[in-house]
């Protein structure tokens, strides 16, 4: 590494690899079974490509991430060395502790395309028709000009649209950013906000009341809030 602390105890040593901008994160996509560049880059939408590209490959030399280019293919593939198996709970008590002490949200933080891309990793196809169905996202309140995005269910297959995919949407929803990132994350009740029209689902009587049948909450939702501030303050009726 570049930068050390100068000790050797091992929290130092852990810290200086995983202290690095973004590197928890990417780790964490390819333990959620991101396997290829591309889907894990959906995942860490602002992070630039080649600080990607960087990242992945510091984390192989350091042997956390094994890469794999398959016989017959360019495009390698990255799964998880034991190293990187075992940095699993580690992460995921990071992503709690998160829930209970970070600090809210700020506008900046409510990336449209984060949300796509947690949101498709949430849905589940078991209890949607057969064939496809469209759901289109449209948001206000968002920190950019970027505010729409589709999810493409077909035969069980899940797929995050940034650009329209040219299907008409069977269920359109219209919210605040902010309200519906709040609901997401189980600071609000989706069904009263549903019910109040802060957030809106457009589409036919028969599928807009299985909406919330498809969609499953935030995987932290059920961790409650424990530092003080306006989130802790929210009232869930």
């Amino acid at each position: 590494m570049k930068h050390g602390y100068g000790q050797y105890c091992p929290l130092a040593l852990a810290t200086e690899i995983l202290g690095q901008r973004w590197t928890v994160l990417v780790i964490s996509r390819v333990l959620g079974g991101c396997r290829t560049f591309n889907a894990i880059h959906q995942g860490v939408p602002r992070m630039s490509p080649s600080l990607l590209s960087r990242r992945l490959a510091e984390l192989a030399e350091l042997g956390i991430v094994r890469k794999r280019v398959a016989r017959g293919s360019s495009s390698p593939t990255y799964t998880l060395t034991p190293a990187g198996v075992d940095l699993g709970p580690v992460i995921e008590q990071m992503a709690i502790w998160g829930k209970h002490w970070s600090r809210d949200m700020h506008l900046d933080d409510l990336d449209p395309a984060f949300l796509a891309w947690s949101m498709h990793t949430r849905l589940d196809p078991g209890r949607m028709p057969a064939g496809r169905t469209v759901i289109e996202f449209d948001f206000t309140g968002t920190p950019t000009e970027f505010r729409r995005f589709w999810i493409v269910v077909e035969n069980g297959a899940v797929e995050m649209c940034l650009k329209d995919p040219g299907f008409p949407s069977d269920l359109i929803v219209r919210s605040d950013i902010r309200r519906f990132i709040e609901a997401w994350r189980g600071l609000r009740d989706f069904q009263t906000e549903i019910r109040r029209g802060t957030i809106h689902v457009e589409g036919t009587a028969a599928l807009r009341p299985r909406f919330l049948d498809w969609i499953l909450p935030d995987s932290l939702s059920p961790f409650p809030r424990k530092r003080g501030g306006r989130e802790r303050r929210m009232v869930r009726t």
